[in-house]
């Protein structure tokens, strides 16, 4: 008999990848929640979502072997509450959300790492006394808020100043709605402590400026034993916030990985995380020699599955995948066609602009062969305003995503350079 596995918000892009699993003869996939209603929005009806997928899961005539996901929030919250009705395995809620409540992730933090986290301060961002709180909890120009909740870098903002501040909390008080009703409804039904559950949906975060050269450590947790297996760097734009690129493997030095790895160990074993993959991401001050932890992440990185396609010979949903069934991961190394792999992100950075031409899918196939291996995903139509596509940073677009695979870096950027040469995207309406 072959496995059930039901996937949150499966689309035909991560399906083909999973059925190149290993193992994946024996395994059935079924979509749950069509993939618009978590992809293609930023409002979320979590009771609604999940009265739909267990209508699903109750009507199924046959076995339920596992219930996964690869997406951040709402899917990774989702998971804990239909997995515990079903009777399979996942992580606890309440271990989930002491990893994507920021606060509460904050908190367990400094109990056993401390030197590796920033000054951190939660707030109201509809207290006008707001800006003077923060600074009495120690924090000074330049921080960054963000909400308790967010994925994305959606509704992060850098302060290095009170007009700074002014800009976020307009943006906050606007937009921190969509996230704090479903985000509470999730709190709900978790057994939070007192100063944790005061901490609503609707709060925001203050840190301390933390960064270096960042990265981002994928691993599982499997009967209690924490495994780290494979870090992805994380490179921005020059001068700015927005991510160009994430490139496996890591080119960090053989001792700042391993040290990520104790750290990685250190804290999920503390948050009591189990039976479930995440991903932690880090910064190496290289002057100072320093790691930071800036967060936690609770599910795979959707953005690395081809990346370890290329190079080990497999997407991690593997690790998903056989976690969902309740099996030790089987995950190869260094088996796949490339040295390297990566995800570019091709970005405008205006503040809004309509879409006028989005290249035909003959002339993406077309630039795509120009480097094997190439997949094009353009993430924008004729017609759309840029200021509709969901889950963006505060300071540009990603319109299109570009996954590569070559002998070494520099080729990388090379071919990359080749192919966008050849898809022209135009835009009108162009807010600077």
């Amino acid at each position: 008999m072959k496995k059930n596995i039901f996937v949150i918000g499966l689309n035909a892009f991560n399906l083909e990848k999973l059925k190149r699993l290993r193992g994946a003869e024996d395994m059935e996939f079924h979509g749950v929640i069509e993939p618009a209603a978590v992809y293609d929005t930023e409002e979320f009806d979590i009771p609604a979502m999940l009265s739909e997928a267990e209508a699903q899961l109750s009507a199924f005539d046959g076995s339920i072997d596992a219930i996964v996901g690869y997406m951040d929030f709402p899917v990774s919250t989702m998971l804990p509450i239909l997995c515990g009705k079903f009777g399979v395995r996942t992580t606890s809620l309440e271990s989930l959300l002491k990893c994507e409540h920021k606060f509460w992730s904050r908190t367990v933090q400094q109990e056993v790492i401390p030197e590796h986290i920033p000054a951190f301060t939660a707030f109201d961002p509809f207290d006008d006394k707001a800006l003077s709180r923060i600074g009495e909890a120690g924090l000074s120009f330049p921080f960054f808020v963000k909400p308790i909740k967010s994925s994305g870098s959606r509704l992060g903002f850098r302060i290095d100043n009170p007009e700074d501040f002014d800009h976020a909390i307009e943006r906050l008080r606007a937009e921190i709605g969509s996230i704090q009703e479903p985000f509470n409804f999730v709190l709900d039904q978790a057994d939070l402590p007192k100063e944790i559950r005061q901490v609503h949906g609707g709060y925001c975060m203050a840190e301390q400026v933390i960064g270096g050269r960042q990265c981002t450590v994928e691993g599982y947790v499997h009967d209690g034993e924490v495994v780290p297996y494979g870090i992805v760097d994380s490179i921005r734009y020059p001068q700015v916030l927005s991510f160009f690129y994430y490139m496996y493997p890591s080119r960090l030095p053989a001792n700042v990985q391993d040290k990520m790895g104790e750290l990685t160990k250190r804290i999920m074993s503390h948050v009591g995380f189990d039976n479930s993959a995440f991903n932690i991401e880090f910064f190496w001050d290289e002057v100072q020699d320093r790691i930071w932890l800036l967060e936690v992440n609770t599910r795979i990185s959707q953005s690395h599955c081809d990346l370890f396609e290329k190079v080990d010979g497999i997407s991690h949903q593997q690790v998903t995948v056989d976690l969902g069934l309740g099996q030790r991961p089987d995950m190869p190394s260094r088996e796949g066609d490339y040295k390297v792999g990566a995800e570019f992100f091709y970005r405008v950075f205006f503040t809004d602009a309509t879409v006028s031409r989005v290249p035909p899918p003959e002339e993406i196939e077309a630039a795509a062969a120009k480097v094997p291996g190439t997949f094009i995903r353009s993430q924008v139509h004729e017609g759309m305003r840029l200021s509709e596509l969901p889950e963006q940073d505060s300071y540009s677009y990603a319109i299109a995503y570009i996954w590569m695979g070559a002998s070494k870096q520099s080729t990388l950027l090379w071919n990359y350079e080749r192919v966008l040469k050849n898809i022209h995207f135009e835009f009108t309406d162009i807010e600077e």
